[in-house]
Order: structure tokens, then sequence, then C-alpha cells
């Protein structure tokens, strides 16, 4: 029997699984607004430099003035945002009147913000602007180069030490982490708190899904994959709010992260996952976490029934298999793993690349960023219905295939849309990132059901860390659209094209019991393989017996070949009967 099987006989989907999916589900949700912070915290406002210091008395009479005399117009009209004058051209105040070659230099005195929207952001506090403004994306690459190493680190402690600890640790580093980076006044310290931060978006996001997985049964899976997702629309919605409310971006990463040390403290009573603790070795621990289950669940009888025997032999045949230790190299080690990890390879480097290229730079849009950030997270709400219903009933892989496929296509789209009209470019990025978001989190459940449970989390980690450099090579792409406008969009939508396609070659995992070892994984790769040869060699057969007659030697030696291919495959596959013609002949 499966460990499935023991969870329903504990309740199935109970009060502790709601409850325990909840306490992991909402600092998911404030995890998205630590990933999409910088959209509000590093915002840049409309800006131009600061009058030299030898004439800022004339700011007195009409600062407007002074402003049409000391900056010359950029292209659209506006302040030129990194050049002044040398001299003031007091000429230009007369009505019709241009001056022409005169010079112009880089702001030598600082800049002048615009606060209206924004009080402070790291832009205006460090003047990330002109010469400086690529130190700005840096800040970014920085953190999504802490996502990059915590799903490393993460992913492979999460295996050796458990999921709880790693959880735990996370929540407590991005709590203190956040808040320092509140607090300090530098911009080097800024940036590698912000690295800090990074590492425990792997951290609490791969365990938090492990966790949700590994305690819930079959039929409760699909569902809390998909509240996962809801939980970052969730958090986009909290961040578009909060940031309204709280403008100085200080009091706005104070404000994200404390939450963190409530989640600290509380996780420590979650329990660890029971199957990790079966597989190594750890029977005691689980026995009494599966008591604890079980009373919650309202079925103490059962509970107290439970034996290290008992729930042992729920996967024992599993654990025959079970390696000692566990490297990034049994990602690779058998052909079936080997395939799952390459396609994985593909499908989250793709879909990472083209979800933070079209989410983490909200101001292109030329709209409201906090009207735009509600749009981007509004859109999810339908995108995750359709894929939940989709999961549930059709599939994890026909749903991952349509909404990449579905928001390469949109992207692509985007590119033939006039300029002018920004309603509609926007729009248009909006499903497409909304298909993003549901191919993404239909993907954190489809990958930790498709590994099992010895090396989920380091198939997860190496997984997130393909993510990551996607994530790492987006802002990349969307730089050269500077030299050629239509790169980006053809890079994001081709790549989306592509996953979508490497999804068709994974395995389907809707209605499928967890698989516990990389033994038990072969088996059923095995599995299949000797139905698709059973069932090939049945319609041959039935094709044979139409021509032939049933004495014909043709007929004979088929059977013997079907024979041969019911001897290679499991008792499984044995349980399979050819049809009643072809067992008249075998008899």
């Amino acid at each position: 029997m499966a460990f499935t099987d023991l969870l329903d006989t504990l309740g199935g989907v109970g009060r502790f699984q709601l409850i325990y999916t909840a306490l992991l589900l909402l600092p998911c949700s404030l995890l998205a607004c630590h990933n999409f912070l910088q959209n509000f915290t590093a915002a840049v406002p409309p800006h131009h430099c600061q009058g030299p210091a030898n004439h800022t008395a004339a700011t007195t009479n009409d600062s407007g003035a002074w402003l049409r005399a000391t900056i010359p117009l950029d292209q659209f009209g506006a302040p030129e945002p990194c050049r002044r004058f040398t001299e003031p051209q007091w000429a230009l105040l007369s009505p019709n009147t241009s001056v022409h070659g005169a010079a112009t230099e880089a702001c030598k005195d600082g800049w002048v913000y615009d606060r209206s929207i924004f009080p402070s952001t790291i832009v205006m506090e460090w003047d990330l602007v002109c010469e400086a403004r690529t130190l700005r994306d840096l800040a970014q690459s920085i953190y999504m180069a802490g996502v990059l190493l915590g799903a490393f680190v993460f992913g492979s402690l999460a295996d050796r030490l458990g999921r709880k600890a790693p959880l735990v640790w996370s929540y407590l580093q991005l709590a203190v982490s956040g808040a320092a980076a509140a607090y300090f006044s530098s911009f080097g310290a800024y940036c590698a708190l912000r690295f800090l931060m990074g590492m425990t978006f792997s951290g609490i996001i791969l365990n938090s899904l492990s966790l949700v997985v590994e305690w819930m049964p079959t039929q409760g899976r699909t569902v809390a994959g998909v509240l996962l997702g809801f939980s970052f629309t969730l958090g986009q919605l909290i961040l578009a709010g909060v940031a309204y409310l709280i403008r100085p971006w200080r009091w706005l990463q104070f404000a994200v992260s404390v939450p963190f040390l409530v989640f600290f403290l509380y996780s420590w009573w979650l329990p660890e996952s029971s199957r990790w603790l079966l597989l190594h070795g750890k029977s005691q621990l689980a026995v009494q976490n599966l008591r604890k289950v079980a009373a919650m669940n309202g079925r103490k009888e059962e509970g107290e029934r439970l034996t290290q025997e008992v729930v042992s032999s729920y996967i024992q045949n599993e654990l025959t298999g079970v390696r000692a230790s566990n490297s990034v190299l049994d990602l690779f080690r058998t052909p079936g793993i080997r395939k799952v990890t390459c396609c994985l390879m593909v499908i989250w480097f793709s879909n990472s690349m083209a979800y933070y290229g079209l989410s983490m730079d909200l101001q292109k849009f030329g709209f409201s960023v906090y009207l735009v950030q509600v749009l981007f997270g509004v859109v999810d709400i339908p995108a995750m219905l359709v894929a939940t219903a989709t999961m549930i009933y059709v599939g994890r892989r026909a749903t991952v295939s349509s909404f990449l496929i579905l928001a390469g296509l949109m992207v692509i789209a985007n590119m033939f849309v006039p300029e002018d009209m920004q309603t509609l470019r926007t729009a248009q990025a909006a499903l497409g990132k909304g298909c993003l978001a549901s191919s993404f989190i239909c993907m954190y459940l489809h990958t930790g059901e498709l590994y099992p449970t010895e090396i989920r989390q380091m198939g997860m980690g190496f997984a997130s860390v393909n993510a990551r450099f996607g994530g790492l090579v987006a802002p990349l792409v969307t730089a050269v659209r500077e030299f050629n406008a239509i790169l980006p969009p053809v890079s994001f939508g081709a790549t989306s094209l592509l996953a979508g396609l490497a999804v068709c070659f994974l395995a389907e995992t809707r209605n499928r019991p967890l698989v516990e070892t990389i033994t038990a994984m072969e088996r059923r790769v095995k599995r299949g393989k000797g139905r698709l040869e059973l069932v090939k060699g049945q319609k041959a057969l039935r094709g044979r017996h139409s021509s032939p007659p049933p004495s014909s030697p043709a007929v004979l030696e088929h059977t013997v070949i079907t024979v041969g291919m019911l001897e290679s495959i499991d008792k499984e596959a044995l349980s399979i009967k050819p049809p009643s013609f072809a067992r008249e002949h075998l008899s």
C-alpha cells in the first residue's frame, strides 16, 4: 500500500491539512511582496539636474522660469533628466525663442526629483539615475542571484535535514535581513541584505510546497498546489495596497518584512513530513506526528493503533530502494529521472525568463504603477480557476502546455500592436503574465509529483535553479530593446512555446500516488513501457487474427512474443488480460 492510503485512513483532507496548508501559504503571499518590491522601492520618478550652486538664488523668483533657462528639453518636450546648460539661457524665456548649440554638462550638483507619487525610493536616496542607472537593475539582479544560490543550498539541505528546519531558518533570515535593509544607509549593505532575502525565497517556497504535497492525500494535491498560486496573487494585491498606503521605501521595506518574525514563531508547531522521516529511519517521530494528525482530523482511535511497524509497512517496498545519500548526479543517474530533469530544465528556465521579463518593470506601460500591479494580480484569478479545473479533470501535462503556448502566442502578438495603443498592449501583457503565472504554479505541483520523495527537494531545487537563471537573463534580454526592439518579445515568446512543447514529454501525474524512491520511479517507467508494448502486441495480434487462420505459424510466432513481453513486466502489467480470442490460442 502507498503512504497516501495511510493519510486517507487518518482523515484524508481533514482539519489538519486545511490548517497546515493555510499556515504555510500565508507566508508565501507576503513572499510575493518581496519578489516584486522593487517595482515600488526602486521606482524612478521624473527628475532633472540640480541647478548650479552659484545660481540658486534665482529660484526664489520663478522656479518654472529658472527650470526652463537651465535645463534643456528632450525629444518629448520634457526636461532632460541627465544634462543641464553650463550657463542659464535666459533667452529661452521669450516666446518662440530657441537656442542652438548651447553648451551642456552632466549633473554635477545632484538631481531634483518629483516626489508627488514617491516621497522616497532607493533611486532618490542614492541617485541611481543617468550614469548610475544600471545600479538599480544590479540590485534586482543581486536579489535574483540570492534566489539562485538559495535553490542550491535549501534544496540540498531539505533532503538531508528535512523540510521543516530550512523553512524555519528561512523565516528568521528574511525577517532579520528585510528589517535591516530598511535601516542601513549604504547601497552596498542594501544589496548584500537583498541577496540574503533572495536566498530565503527558495527556502520558503520549495519547502512549503513539499510539506503541503507530502501531507496531502492524492485527491487534495491539485487544489493545494493551485492555492499556492492564489497566495502569490493575493501577495501582489497586498503589495499594491501596502505600497499605496506606505510610500517611503524604508517603511515599506520594514512593513513587508516584520510579519515573517510571526511566521518564524508559529512555524515551530508545524510537524515535519512523515514521509521524509520514514525514508530516513525516524519512524518513531513519524508515528508521533501521524497520531497528532489523526487526533486533529477526528480519527484518534485510528491514530492510537498506529505502530512503527504498521506505518513502515505502508512504504516498505519503497524503503528498500532508498540510497544512503543523494547528490545532484542522482537527477541524471537513471533514464527516467534523466528525461524528467532535462525537460524541467527547459521548462523552468523559459517560464521564468518570460514571466520576469513581463512583471519586473511596470513603469514601462505608462500607467499608474499601483494600477498595473493590481491588474497583473487580478488577471491571475481567472487563469488560476481555469488551471484548477483543467488540472483536476484533464491533467497536469495538458494544462501546463496549453498555458505556456498561449502565453508565447500572446507575447509575440504584442509585437504587432502599435506603440500608441498602450491599453491594448498592457491588456495583452497582463493576459500573457496570467498564463505564465498559472503555468509556474502548475509546474511547482507537477515537479513535486514527478520526482520521488528521496530526491524531491533536490529535484525541485535544481528546477528552481534553472528558473533563477531565467530570472537573471530576463533583464539582460530586456536591455537589448535599446538596440533591437523586436528581440525581447521574440525571445520571451519563443521560449514559452519551446517550454510548452517540452511539457509534452513528461509523464501525467493526475490521481497517481507519489513515488518514494528512484527505484520505484524506474519501475513505474518500465511498467509504462511494458503496457505500451503489450497494447501494441495486442493490436498486432488482432490484425493478424483477421487474416491468417488461427493455427497459422504467424499467429503462433506472435503468441510466443506476447508471452515473452508478459514475462518481462511486473505483476501490475500482468493483471492486464489479453483479448478473449488471444486467450483461446494461448490455452
